[in-house]
């Protein structure tokens, strides 16, 4: 069963902003970037608990991590019973936990 997604603002932001920042580096390399995050979304909400468990997150929440192929980032999300929410499109190098209070909203 495929869950629906839901983005919140900032992580749209985040991704927005990623990809802007690739296609800057190098033409169409942003495009990539958005292709690569649709094709882990879309694998999320297939197999919602093939993420790793997210460290420093309350444990009654159920947050994970997913990485992204071929670029430094992952999806953090919350699996809940019939949806995901994406809460970051987090650098795997920059502040790695600056979104968890993102989940206890």
């Amino acid at each position: 069963m495929t869950r629906e997604v839901r983005f919140l603002d900032e992580a749209v932001a985040e991704l927005h902003d990623a990809a802007a920042w690739y296609q800057e580096r190098s033409e169409g390399l942003g495009l990539v970037f958005l292709s690569v995050v649709d094709a882990a979304i879309d694998s999320i909400s297939r197999w919602p608990r093939s993420g790793a468990l997210a460290e420093g997150v309350s444990d009654d929440l159920e947050v994970r991590r997913s990485t992204i192929a071929r670029f430094p980032y992952y999806i953090a999300y919350l699996a809940a019973d019939d949806d995901l929410v994406v809460l970051a499109i987090a650098h795997e190098r920059r502040q790695p936990t600056y979104w968890i209070e993102r989940a206890e909203r």
